[in-house]
């Protein structure tokens, strides 16, 4: 196993940080490895919004649903779907710009951002940093728009804490690789797979939580998922420019 594997499979989620600052030198191989991730037809549709001010981190620590650990950590980046430099582009040859007229430009912003986001975190974790990403950056879209003055046609995707552990979390189990790698076409047959996973994850919350917590995955995912997620993201969208038709 090479060490660019090794990184890959030893992602864990870090919750707590040292007063460290993440260098600039850091901080630009984290933004150029983003950059050289892969993109839809190289239109490079994504922005990354680094914040280091300690009033803005708090701010964006509330605006998440209060995590702590994006006001802790020295360093957040925000992950942005970006049409705004294709709409330069478009007005540059004097073309319209039709892609925000479907949710194709959705998918597209949201793929390669969260692409590029991958790319940040194996970059950041090679260099001894630990990272969290933060989906709740979608909680109060509106509000993030706004505080990091975001042009039309960009919206936030998902952000991502970045500083030096102040503890080694321990590593989550994932499901067996049975019920997410089907060959030729899907297996339907996975309820037991995932009755034999919420065994070993209900162990491994014993364990993190000295028994004082015994939740499976399937318990977790079914109570997150009984609503919509983040309801604001749709009006985000309209008001930074996209359609849905």
């Amino acid at each position: 196993m090479n060490e660019a594997i090794r990184t890959i499979q030893d992602h864990r989620s870090i919750r707590q940080y040292t007063d460290e600052a993440v260098s600039d030198e850091h901080l630009d191989t984290i933004i150029q490895s983003a950059q050289s991730a892969a993109s839809s037809i190289n239109g490079q549709q994504v922005t990354i919004i680094s914040v280091q001010d300690k009033e803005k981190k708090k701010k964006l620590s509330e605006l998440a649903g209060n995590q702590a650990w994006i006001d802790q950590a020295p360093l957040f980046l925000i992950f942005c779907a970006d049409f705004n430099r294709a709409k330069i582009a478009a007005e540059l040859n004097d073309v319209p710009l039709g892609v925000t007229d479907g949710l194709e430009s959705i998918l597209v912003g949201a793929t390669d951002a969260g692409i590029s986001l991958e790319a940040a975190t194996v970059a950041a974790e090679s260099l001894g940093l630990g990272t969290v990403p933060i989906g709740g950056i979608r909680r109060k879209p509106l509000e993030v728009i706004e505080l990091l003055d975001l042009p039309e046609y960009v919206f936030p995707v998902s952000g991502l804490v970045v500083g030096h552990p102040a503890d080694d979390s321990a590593k989550k189990p994932r499901l067996p690789q049975a019920a997410v790698h089907h060959r030729e076409s899907y297996n339907h047959d996975l309820k037991s797979l995932i009755q034999d996973y919420d065994a070993e994850m209900a162990e491994y919350m014993k364990k993190r939580t000295n028994g004082a917590d015994d939740r499976n995955w399937s318990q977790t995912v079914s109570a997150i998922y009984k609503t919509i997620y983040y309801p604001e993201v749709r009006a985000m969208l309209e008001k930074q420019g996209f359609k849905f038709e």
